[in-house]
């Protein structure tokens, strides 16, 4: 398969004409958030300039235009991931939202006191905090999944907590700090056969490799715009029909209601019974714009010029000693998405950001919204990490070991 054309993709981003400190600037900050291209900026801008107005409400020329491109924004996104109709996509904020709607809408009736949720060590406080919540409130059992050498689910620990029977199952696809991808199709059906309702976030994983709702049978998921070229402000909460339809909403008004009366309440049809309120009309429009950026390039296109990425990256940071890579290594690259987490021995991962900042490179620094995974399992107050997209090339991986070598000089390591 032909490597994508990253030069020629690099045109598209305004932002990389921009100079950080003097320096061309290098983003390995992807995971947190990804650059735009003009395509998605364009796309909002038109819509504010030329269509602007609410969707569903209007019998105008405008309002049907603006109504089109929001429910085509949502027939890509089903597309993307292969839902079964743009019927199973409901827009949101992010992928923060989207599971706090599954927990407050679907899970917040269905458990009890007693009853037990199942996350895992590595999922992000988005994946973490509405779940415990929930716990708390019901008088119910949050248990976790432990990993194996520090990296990888202990599928054995799994099984032994879904004997347990949990009611709700709920997993990253891929981890934000380790990069692990996880076996979400094998975790799904031992979820299925131990009972239990699965959600899964795919927030590292849909930007950057090919996700097939279907395949995995989930029976929910998320994963957000911003990550993946689009704005921000918009996610997707995909469900199969039959959990969306079993499901009353938490959070109510607006276009979502059918009819109401003094006494009584009708829901919308699917996707619209979620969605309360005025949406992120732009933050569609543009995320559609995105999808369809990424899917010109391809997503295997995408996910192959990560791996060489990935494969370049491994074996630069071991050159230099003193330098912990946390996640899968070499030998298992094909179960790593496109993060990296790293220690410098003697180097704060607060002062290995800023000194990289010096030279223009933009990578994250802390705990990353995993402190039970970075605190807990890796014993680390905080992590460097730098993260790849389809815009990053070898010679900024180059750039970013020169970095350490700046940083052991400013620091005064050995």
């Amino acid at each position: 398969m032909p490597a994508i054309n990253v030069e020629g993709i690099r045109k598209d981003f305004p932002i990389f004409n921009k100079k950080v400190n003097g320096k061309e600037l290098v983003f390995l900050d992807s995971a947190s958030t990804s650059q735009k291209p003009r395509q998605v900026i364009d796309a909002v801008n038109d819509y504010y300039e030329n269509y602007n107005s609410n969707i569903h409400r209007g019998l105008y020329y405008i309002s049907a235009k603006s109504t089109d491109a929001y429910i085509r924004s949502k027939e890509l996104a089903a597309k993307f991931i292969n839902a079964e109709s743009y019927k199973n996509i409901v827009y949101c904020r992010n992928t923060t939202d989207a599971i706090n709607i599954i927990s407050l809408s679907y899970a917040e009736p269905r458990i009890k006191s007693g009853d037990r949720i199942l996350i895992t060590d590595m999922e992000h406080h988005s994946n973490i905090v509405p779940w415990l919540m929930l716990a708390k409130r019901k008088k119910a059992f949050l248990d976790h999944v432990s990993l194996k050498d520090k990296s990888f689910i202990d599928i054995d620990d799994f099984k032994s907590k879904l004997a347990m029977k949990p009611k709700i199952v709920a997993f990253t696809h891929a981890s934000n700090v380790l990069g692990t991808i996880n076996d979400v199709k094998l975790m799904t059906r031992l979820a299925h056969e131990a009972g239990a309702t699965v959600i899964v976030d795919c927030a590292q994983s849909a930007p950057h490799m090919k996700v097939d709702v279907r395949d995995m049978d989930c029976d929910f998921m998320a994963f957000s715009s911003h990550k993946m070229l689009g704005p921000s402000g918009i996610g997707v909460l995909y469900g199969k029909e039959e959990r969306l339809e079993e499901t009353t909403p938490a959070i109510v008004g607006s276009d979502m209601i059918r009819s109401v009366s003094f006494n009584t309440v009708e829901w919308n049809e699917l996707p619209w019974k979620f969605e309360s309120g005025t949406p992120n009309i732009e933050g569609a429009i543009g995320f559609g714009a995105a999808i369809e950026y990424i899917n010109k390039i391809g997503i295997e296109k995408i996910r192959d010029h990560e791996v060489g990425l990935l494969k370049y990256a491994l074996k630069r940071l071991s050159e230099p000693s003193g330098i912990t890579i946390h996640g899968p290594g070499y030998d298992s690259i094909n179960s790593r998405g496109g993060a990296i987490s790293f220690d410098i021995k003697g180097a704060h991962p607060h002062d290995v950001s800023t000194i990289f900042d010096s030279e223009g490179i933009a990578i994250r620094a802390g705990h990353h919204c995993a402190m039970p995974l970075v605190n807990g399992v890796l014993e680390e107050d905080a992590v460097s990490r730098m993260s790849f997209y389809l815009y990053n090339k070898q010679e900024e991986v180059d750039k970013a070991i020169d970095a350490i070598d700046k940083v052991r000089r400013v620091l005064r390591l050995k």
